[in-house]
Order: structure tokens, then C-alpha cells, then sequence
């Protein structure tokens, strides 16, 4: 009795033993990953900016006036705009249109029959100067979720990019710029081939055009500096702060490096607070928006916003108009974008 009882504690011992061993071994792999989703995934150069916003330049009022005045016409003066309001959304095409071309820009149609009715992105181009062949895009959708306005998604990105193109026009960067605007991103065509930036991002892979960086500018009008007003599902909720007073950057794992530099020119140039991660597509809300077209033709693309649903109340409602903008704040971010994409186009 005692031998057997002896083998049996001698069993239980060499058992448990083996369980630590293996608990250890688990306990170690999960902390190595850890670090390396914190250092591959969330940590980004330079560091995000806190205290009070310094006072706006004289040329940030005036940027904070053009965006004031072009969310008002897209979401207030033209509202609701897509294919089922397509009267509606042909007088987006052409505010868009009309607003480049009065600033000097040459403005070029990429039109496509969509349910038997013509659609169509629009695109300026400022040629390189030294690397003509190597692109860098800026981009918004103009149209507009069914029964919604649409001023933060996504006229807060249209007035930006219109802002943008604006104050490159005269320029002459090294790398070819282009600013482009496009149609169907919102559903029924959000991820289908339908989309305009995949009809687009399609177009460019045909033409073996070498796209170094898409940036998709995606609902990027809305700050808030009170507590709990940012929303995270499990585990983004205790790594990211809960005040929604930052600019997001957002890329899949493939597109890090461009998120990374991205993240350190703006950390460098703008005095505003910022939060980033390059993450698993599968993740929600990682391909939300137009950089997804360009992503699934292999170019490196990134998304600008303010998180949308995660922070925005009215995201997808009626209740997403121009008044609910926070136009200072957007002039502090679209200022800070501009020396991204001189950073991204001069070499």
C-alpha cells in the first residue's frame, strides 16, 4: 500500500511539475507578444501632444473660415447625397468641381455607370518635379449614408481635401501629388467593386501606377474634451485614452511603415493630440473607409479620422449637421496634414 501510494504522489508531482513548466512557457510566449504587438502595432515615434492649444495663426483662421463654409454647402445648402439622390449628389460633383477649378486647379472626371447611372470620381493632379513616377494620394468620399447630411462623414474630409488641394496648387513637389474625391463609399457599395476608390485604386493597379501613400481623410470634424467621450471595444478600451480630443491614425499591420512616418511628421509639425495603430484588418473598423480599395491592390494606405462611431453621436443619422463641427480644431488638423504631405512629396 505504501509503494503504491508512494508512485501516485511521485505521479502527481512529476504532473504538476510539467504543468508549471508549460504555464511558464505560455506566461513567456504570451509577454513576448505582447511586447511585440505594443512595439509592431501601438507605439508610434514622437509623442502625442498635451496641454492647452496654442492660440490659431492668422492663416489657420482663415483655413478655419473655408471649412467652415464648404461643410455648410455639402451638408446643408446639398444635404443628403448619393445614388438615390442622385440630383443631390451631381450637385456635390459640381460644387467640388467649381470650387477647384476657381482656384486654379485642373480638374480631371473618372466617370462609371453604377445601376444604370453615371457616377464619377474626380481627381488634380500636381506633377513631380524630381520622382514624377512616385505617387502620393490624398482622398475623400463626397457622398453620404442613406437619410444623413453627411457634414462629419464626409464633408469634414471633402472640405479638407478641397483645403488641401487648395494650398498645393502652386507648389511644385518632388513626388507626384494628387488629390482625388470619391463616389459610393457608403453602403449598399462600401467593399464592393462599385466603390469609387476601388473602381479608382483598380485603375491605377492596371496602369502599374506606383502609389508610395494613400492617405483617406474619413469623418475627421468631431473633438471632445470631456472624459469617457471616447469609446473603445475590449482590449483598444484600456490602451487608448477616453477623451476624444485626438486625431486617429489608422493602418492594417502591411501599412505600418507609412503610418509610422505619417505619425512622426505630424507629432513633429502640429501642436494637436494624436493616437495611432497599425492592426489586424480584420479588427472593426480598420478598413472603414477608402483606403480598404487601395489596400486590396497592394498599395500602402492609411486613414485619418476622428473614429467616427466610437466618438461621433450622430454618425450615420439626420442628426449629422454642419453645426455639430468642431471647425477650430479641424483647421489645427488640416494645418498639421499640410506638412504631412510635404513631408510625404519632398523627398
Amino acid at each position: 500500500m505504501e509503494s503504491r501510494g508512494h508512485r501516485k504522489w511521485f505521479r502527481i508531482r512529476i504532473i504538476t511539475r510539467g504543468a508549471v513548466i508549460r504555464l511558464s512557457v505560455l506566461a513567456g510566449a504570451l509577454i513576448v507578444f505582447c511586447f511585440w504587438g505594443h512595439f509592431t502595432m501601438i507605439r508610434m515615434p514622437g509623442k502625442s501632444y498635451k496641454g492647452t492649444l496654442p492660440a490659431l495663426t492668422e492663416d489657420q483662421k482663415t483655413l478655419q473660415t473655408e471649412l467652415t463654409l464648404a461643410v455648410e454647402h455639402i451638408a446643408g445648402t446639398i444635404g443628403e447625397r448619393n445614388l438615390y439622390k442622385y440630383e443631390k449628389l451631381q450637385q456635390a460633383v459640381n460644387f467640388i468641381e467649381s470650387t477647384l477649378t476657381q482656384t486654379g486647379c485642373e480638374v480631371r472626371r473618372q466617370q462609371f455607370d453604377v445601376q444604370a447611372k453615371t457616377c464619377c470620381n474626380l481627381e488634380v493632379e500636381i506633377s513631380g518635379s524630381e520622382k514624377k513616377d512616385e505617387i502620393v494620394i490624398v482622398g475623400a468620399h463626397y457622398d453620404s449614408v442613406f437619410t444623413s447630411p453627411g457634414a462629419n462623414d464626409n464633408g469634414s474630409g471633402v472640405a479638407a481635401t478641397l483645403a488641401l488641394a487648395r494650398r498645393f496648387r502652386h507648389k511644385s513637389p518632388q513626388r507626384t501629388l494628387r488629390f482625388v474625391f470619391f463616389v459610393n463609399e457608403e453602403p449598399p457599395f462600401f467593399q464592393t467593386p462599385d466603390m469609387g476608390s476601388y473602381i479608382y485604386a483598380a485603375a491605377c493597379r492596371a496602369k502599374n501606377e506606383n502609389i508610395v501613400a494613400m492617405l483617406s481623410l474619413e469623418t475627421i470634424g468631431c473633438y471632445c474634451d470631456e472624459p469617457n467621450s471616447q469609446k473603445y471595444p475590449f482590449p483598444f478600451s484600456i490602451i487608448y485614452p477616453n477623451t476624444g480630443n485626438f486625431l486617429g491614425f489608422v493602418s492594417d499591420l502591411s501599412s505600418r511603415k507609412l503610418l509610422r512616418r505619417v505619425v512622426a511628421s505630424f507629432r513633429k509639425n502640429c501642436k494637436f493630440p494624436s493616437q495611432a495603430g497599425a492592426l489586424p484588418s480584420f479588427i472593426t473598423g480598420i478598413s472603414w473607409s477608402d483606403h480598404w480599395s487601395f489596400r486590396q491592390h497592394d498599395y500602402p494606405a492609411i486613414m485619418v479620422t476622428d473614429t467616427a462611431p466610437f466618438r461621433y453621436l450622430y454618425y450615420h443619422s439626420a442628426e449629422d449637421t454642419p453645426e455639430k463641427i468642431d471647425y477650430e480644431r479641424l483647421a489645427r488638423v488640416v494645418a498639421g496634414l499640410e506638412a504631412v504631405i510635404t513631408d510625404l512629396t519632398d523627398l
